[in-house]
């Protein structure tokens, strides 16, 4: 019997759809708005329908191909989605640009790469007549040896610009200017101009920007999902939330949805949590998804020390008591470093496709959704009893022959 399960948001309880939408109108606003590079040949706004929030998913993903593939490599932070997939496509286009005004090129790797820098670099290109067109699924072959998770997949982007540029340096960086602009970015149109002032306390570039955090989609019935966990509370499981979510990403949804009451307040980690700890210890992040510090967090409780989620000793003794609900490869990496049993969900973006990947990686559960898991649990402890009374009878019928 598990004495604590903790689980994953995006993809398991609620769609990833949004999250994603919001990665996706990042990107391109960065590409074309006239606040960032405002690039030609598309018309940038803030107000798109979802016919065209499905168009611009679909270019930057590549149909996507790009999404699948990073999150089969354990991407899991939208933020460093964000810097990332951005972040590749001004390379190509200061490669370009570095053929006709190599000093401009040099000057800007060497400096912040925010706001101002892109203005900068956008005006250059039109002056010096660059015709850039990006070319979105071309990442996927800077990226091809790069390790799972976050930091890996970042570093490739660092070392991408020493390979065509020969300046060593960190713009493309997790924590960078650029990542903390991508982060602003995804922030504004997640949250809306309302929310985002009142969290991030600066002005909303564009203030028409409703945001995507009341509409959210739950992965099933939340009354199902609620009665779901109910009953695994009243078996005496202790339920968490370990989300790559900011706090109040996290709440408000669960908390319109009935949800998130049914989980110990001590032991729900957000990726505020993890923002925090990384500000303090900074030689060890990024902290995020696959590292297990989430999870780790949650387990210990949220009023526990950064410190001692930081040093933790993993495996954790205890492991096999603790149970990882999530739906993406970042999860279970986070879960074999603590030693914890995993649950796999197929209501991440890969859907159903993502099944031979979890078996090849050994997921102790497959889980059509999250609504299986309380049935799945009390069927492996119904058929345990069965083994331990057979044994018993065996025994006993043993001791019976032997006198």
């Amino acid at each position: 019997m598990y004495q604590v399960i903790l689980f994953d948001v995006d993809g398991v309880l609620l769609s990833e759809k949004r999250c994603f939408d919001a990665t996706t109108l990042s990107v391109w606003e960065l590409l074309y708005s006239e606040h960032a590079l405002a690039l030609p040949g598309e018309s940038f706004h803030a107000d798109p329908d979802e016919e065209e929030i499905g168009r611009v998913r679909q270019a930057v993903f590549d149909h996507e191909k790009v999404l699948e593939w990073l999150k089969s490599r354990g991407m899991n932070s939208n933020w460093d989605m964000v810097s990332l997939l951005f972040g590749f496509q001004l390379q190509q286009l200061l490669r370009q640009l570095d053929d006709l005004r190599p000093d401009f090129v040099e000057e800007v790797l060497n400096r912040p790469l925010n706001r101002k820098a892109l203005q900068m670099i956008g005006d250059q290109a039109k002056q010096a007549g660059v015709e850039f067109h990006p070319r979105f699924g071309d990442i996927l072959s800077v990226l091809e040896d790069a390790g799972p998770g976050e930091m890996d997949l970042l570093s490739c982007i660092v070392d991408h610009v020493e390979d065509w540029s020969g300046i060593k340096g960190n713009s493309f960086s997790h924590g960078s200017a650029l990542w903390k602009l991508g982060r602003e970015v995804y922030q504004e149109w997640y949250l809306g101009k309302d929310l985002f002032e009142k969290e991030e306390k600066k002005q909303a570039v564009y203030p028409e920007k409703e945001g995507f955090l009341r509409q959210e989609i739950p992965l099933a019935d939340p009354a199902i999902i609620r009665d779901m966990l109910d009953e695994l509370s009243n078996r005496g499981i202790a339920l968490g939330i370990g989300t790559g979510r900011p706090a109040r990403e996290t709440q408000v949804p669960l908390k319109e949805m009935n949800l998130y009451d049914a989980f110990d307040s001590n032991r729900v980690v957000t990726a505020s949590d993890v923002r925090g700890a990384e500000e303090i210890y900074a030689d060890y992040a990024p902290l995020s998804k696959p590292e297990p510090f989430t999870y780790v967090k949650a387990y210990f409780g949220s009023d526990s020390s950064d410190a001692k989620s930081v040093a933790a000793d993993l495996p954790l003794p205890s492991g096999e008591e603790i149970l990882i609900v999530g739906d993406s490869v970042a999860d279970l990496l986070a879960a074999r470093k603590m030693g914890c049993r995993f649950a796999a969900t197929l209501t991440g973006p890969t859907g159903e496709r993502a099944r031979s990947k979890f078996e090849e990686m050994g997921a102790d559960y497959i889980l059509k959704d999250v609504t299986e898991l309380a049935d799945r649990l009390k069927q492996q402890e119904e058929e345990r009893a069965r083994r331990e009374e057979l044994e018993r009878e065996k025994e006993n019928q043993s001791e019976e022959e032997s006198v």
